[in-house]
């Protein structure tokens, strides 16, 4: 009794503590206690923000602007206003890899959802934004209780373009319209869908041809990226494009390299030209870390520091992340090479997004968040929702039988092996936070049966064979097992760069041992990043099944359990290509071509211009139930009016700027009939493959749906896709063109064709 009381006291402690730290944020600026400020004009909730920008921007001094270039912001306090952080993270769940955010006793966690790569396999918008919307609820909660930021440097949308690269982990794969999708999806959930308020802001980065890290001897920061127009247009450029276009993102960072000659974060082409100017974007540049140093310390780009932040700051960039803008930009001044109204453009920008988001509202309790506090971190609905994203994420590889699902009759017994099969940190991969808690692979699957672990290998390394014989003899005396192997960070990771596509050491002996040995069904469990090849795998008739779980989160132990005995049914794709390793044979990570050079034998890259051989495609995914798709109907000519006769080249192409595009669109109604035993969900992957020479896709993605049919049952799903955007393609010289002629569109085994023809009809006048 006792004990109960203690326990029933320390909850109400909990709870009085957890209800005072909501609010326990000292008012950033304009608090209505304090008289000298609390009357300023740019205090005043009734004045648009634009108008208490000007008036705040003119109340500063030269110092105090300069002061506020930089990451660590200032404080300005005769004017009431705090100093800020502004670098935090939220790549997957709130994280303490930035200054901005930390945990304490209050806060002891946050939702751990699954590394991105693996929450983009289930291909369902909707699902990107709900995780959106849980990481900035338990954003707000933990900047109002004083232990986190308001900006979060997330997503990373750079394109998968090389399977080695160390932070494809981050990204949305390889495909370039996927990750814009994703990109604007997650940014929507996280900052909300008013457009004149944020409820956090969100940054996408890293901007742009960035996807290598160290490799052979070349690092991010000294890495020159020479990369064609048509590849900027086409492949580097669509996610960010799309995150601001279509997300309406609060930021953009740029990256450390240079492209073509010009570092991205002293390029007024990208920043001025491209992002603010051309694509609208309503928000702030933002350095990545120390990258302005970089361009002049290591790029020795300008031969003065002074040179270096003017360059910057004229070329667009708002804020620096590092103390370099903050030291550098006075003198700057000083030397006419910038004028104090190109930091007051910076420093709008910045003060428009601080206030968007209310932190010049005075009280925080006042405010639309104000209620969120830590009984709103950690929820059951949350941890529901990451356990969910996890079952949607696993992709099944192979079901030779089928032998999956596993039977909990006829499996009581299971062996649990590998350097993976007790995995808590490396299920959250990179850029994490501290989770809520963790449920291991061998935990999850003791929920189902009665396990027999034996690691095998000490860790993914697996150097040597020393524990080999301990898994063989669990293997040979359960009814299944199943092997949990694959990578971790210190494989692939920020600054670190795989060299092969194998698994590490003595995986693959490990597992073909054991699966020598097992007298049951033998599963094949893989986490990672990027693609692994494990060919040796799919040959082999003993390994009956092979999931790939990426890095599931914090419910990967439970989710991946639930696949394996059929609690979920599989529903994941490949959202990147898995190659054989012979694929690195002529592949510097270094060419940043997407297309096949013939005379290098250079042989393109994913999906869109690679026509090798694969482990496993873009797209690959089983069930445990069988789709069936009939296109219902689909147009078989579209006219595309264009702009007097030189809307068209040799009759070839229109240009995507002289074709009326509004409502262009090519609407494909797919009846999908699910043909097994059990209700599932399918990803429908719709293609394009135009017409259009050598420099033109094989394919490309143009639209894709999730549905869940039950078993039996059919369901019609209408696809549109807007013939501008998705059926266009990029010429050599960068410019975006709609093929004429015929276009296939593939749906699984079904195709259709679809003629494109310039029109005379309806010609819009110039």
């Amino acid at each position: 009794m006792i004990l109960h009381k203690m326990a029933f006291m320390a909850a109400i402690l909990f709870f009085f503590i957890s209800s005072v730290r909501v609010h326990s944020r000292e008012t950033f600026a304009c608090d209505t206690k304090d008289a000298a400020t609390a009357t300023l004009r740019f205090c005043q909730l009734s004045v648009p923000i634009p108008e208490r920008v000007k008036d705040l921007i003119g109340r500063l001094t030269l110092v105090e602007k300069v002061g506020l270039l930089g990451n660590t912001a200032a404080a300005i306090p005769r004017l009431g206003i705090k100093g800020y952080e502004w670098w935090s993270e939220a790549l997957h769940g709130v994280s303490n890899v930035g200054p901005g955010t930390k945990f304490d006793g209050v806060y002891p966690a946050a939702t751990s959802f699954p590394q991105v790569i693996t929450t983009v396999a289930s291909f369902n918008a909707s699902l990107w934004e709900s995780i959106g919307r849980v990481v900035s609820n338990e954003a707000r909660a933990m900047y109002n209780g004083g232990v986190g930021g308001l900006t979060y440097w997330s997503p990373n949308v750079n394109v998968l373009r090389d399977p080695r690269w160390g932070r494809g982990q981050e990204t949305p794969g390889e495909d370039p319209v996927v990750a814009g999708r994703y990109a604007a999806s997650y940014v929507r959930g996280l900052q909300g869908n008013d457009r004149s308020r944020l409820k956090v802001a969100a940054c996408c980065k890293h901007f742009t041809a960035y996807d290598l890290d160290n490799w052979n001897g070349v690092d991010r920061f000294h890495f020159n990226a020479k990369v064609s127009k048509q590849d900027i247009e086409d492949t580097y450029d669509v996610p960010f494009r799309m995150c601001v276009k279509e997300g309406n993102v609060a930021s953009i960072m740029c990256s450390y390299n240079q492209v073509n000659g010009v570092p991205t974060c002293a390029d007024p082409n990208l920043l001025k030209k491209t992002i603010r100017n051309q694509w609208g974007l309503n928000g702030y540049i933002v350095s990545d870390c120390d990258s302005v140093g970089v361009l002049y310390d290591t790029q020795h780009y300008t031969g003065t520091p002074e040179e270096a932040a003017a360059k910057s700051i004229k070329a667009g960039l708002d804020l620096d992340c590092g103390p370099f803008l903050g030291a550098h930009t006075i003198d700057a001044v000083k030397k006419n090479l910038l004028r104090e109204s190109d930091i007051d453009n910076a420093v709008v920008n910045t003060l428009t997004v601080q206030m968007r988001l209310g932190m010049f509202d005075g009280d925080i309790a006042t405010q639309p968040y104000g209620h969120l506090g830590s009984a709103h971190v950690c929820t059951p609905v949350h941890k529901g929702l990451a356990l969910e994203a996890a079952h949607q994420g696993i992709v099944l590889l192979k079901n030779q039988g089928p032998s999956l699902p596993l039977s909990r009759l006829h499996h009581r017994k299971v062996a649990v092996i590998g350097p993976n099969s007790d995995a808590t940190v490396t299920m959250i991969g990179n850029y994490a936070g501290i989770a809520c808690g963790y449920t291991s692979p061998v935990q999850g699957i003791a929920g189902y049966a009665r396990t027999v672990h034996n690691k095998g290998c000490a860790d993914v390394h697996c150097m040597d064979d020393r524990l080999f014989d301990g898994a063989v003899e669990a293997a040979r005396g359960s009814d299944a097992t199943v092997l949990v192997m694959g990578l971790d960070q210190s494989i692939e990771a920020e600054f670190k760069d795989r060299n092969s596509l194998l698994l590490p050491g003595k995986q693959q002996e490990l597992i073909s041992r054991v699966a020598r040995a097992s007298k049951g069904p033998v599963i094949l469990v893989l986490m990672s990043g990027g693609p692994i090849d494990v060919s040796f795998a799919e040959k082999d008739p003993k390994i009956q099944a092979i999931v790939w779980a990426g890095y599931p989160g914090q419910e990967g132990g439970t989710a991946i359990a639930d696949i394996l005995f059929g609690g979920a049914n599989p529903g994941g794709k490949l959202p990147m290509t898995w190659y054989p390793q012979d694929y690195l044979t002529n592949l510097p990570m270094t060419e940043m071509s997407m297309r096949p050079i013939r005379s290098k034998g250079f042989p393109g890259r994913t999906y869109r211009f690679y026509d090798g051989p694969v482990v496993y495609p873009f797209g690959h995914g089983l069930s445990y139930t069988r789709f069936t798709h009939s296109i219902a109907d689909a147009p078989k000519m579209i006219p595309i009016a264009v702009r007097g006769r030189n809307g068209t080249v040799s009759g070839k192409s229109v240009r995507v700027t002289h074709a009326r595009c509004n409502r262009l669109s090519l609407g494909v109604h797919v009846d999908i009939k699910n043909v097994g035993s059990r209700d599932g969900t399918h990803t429908m992957l719709v293609f394009s493959a135009p017409p259009g020479g050598e420099w033109a896709p094989k394919k490309q993605l143009v639209a894709f749906e999730r549905v869940h049919v039950a078993a039996g049952e059919m369901k019609r799903v209408q696809v549109n896709i807007h013939v501008c955007k998705y059926l266009s393609v990029v010429d050599r010289a960068g410019i975006r063109r709609i093929p004429i002629g015929d276009h296939g569109i593939h749906i699984g085994d079904e195709t259709h064709t679809v003629s494109l023809q310039a029109s005379t009809l309806g010609v819009i006048k110039s």
